[in-house]
C-alpha cells in the first residue's frame, strides 16, 4: 500500500536565505541569519520565515521516499522477508554484487520495489 505525500500538506512560507531574493551569488539554500541587526533574526514583520519545530509534517508522512514506499535498508537476502507491503527496499552500498544479485531476486519475485536497482548483467569474457 502506498502511502500519500500530498494527503495532509499544509501551506508554509517558503524559508529562504538572507538576501537570496536580492544577490544573484547568494544561492537559496537555508543558512542561519546571524546579523545583530538582521531583520529576519529578529523575525521583523515581513523578513522571510525562519525554520522552527512547528514545521515539521505529520508523522505518518515523515521519511517517506517520493515514490510513496517507506524505506528500508537491507544487507542481506533474509532481510527482505521482514519488509512489508508499503515498503520498498534500498540494498546498502557495501553489499557486493554477488549477495546484491541474490536481493535483487528474491525482491523481485516477492514483488517488492527496489530503490537503487543496478543492472547485474553477465559477465563477458
Amino acid at each position: 500500500m502506498k502511502i500519500l505525500v500530498g494527503d495532509k500538506k499544509s501551506k508554509k512560507k517558503k524559508v529562504r536565505r538572507q538576501d537570496s531574493q536580492k544577490l544573484k551569488r547568494v544561492e537559496n539554500k537555508w543558512r542561519s541569519p546571524k546579523g545583530s541587526q538582521s531583520k529576519q533574526r529578529k523575525e521583523k514583520k515581513g523578513s522571510p520565515a525562519i525554520p522552527k519545530v512547528g514545521r515539521r509534517k505529520p508523522a505518518e508522512q515523515r521519511n517517506i521516499h517520493p515514490s510513496g514506499y517507506r524505506e528500508v535498508l537491507v544487507h542481506n537476502p533474509e532481510e527482505i522477508e521482514k519488509v512489508g507491503e508499503d515498503e520498498a527496499v534500498r540494498i546498502a552500498g557495501k553489499v557486493g554484487k554477488r549477495k546484491r544479485s541474490k536481493i535483487q531476486e528474491k525482491a523481485r519475485k516477492e514483488g517488492i520495489k527496489i530503490l537503487n536497482p543496478k543492472n547485474l548483467g553477465s559477465k563477458s569474457d
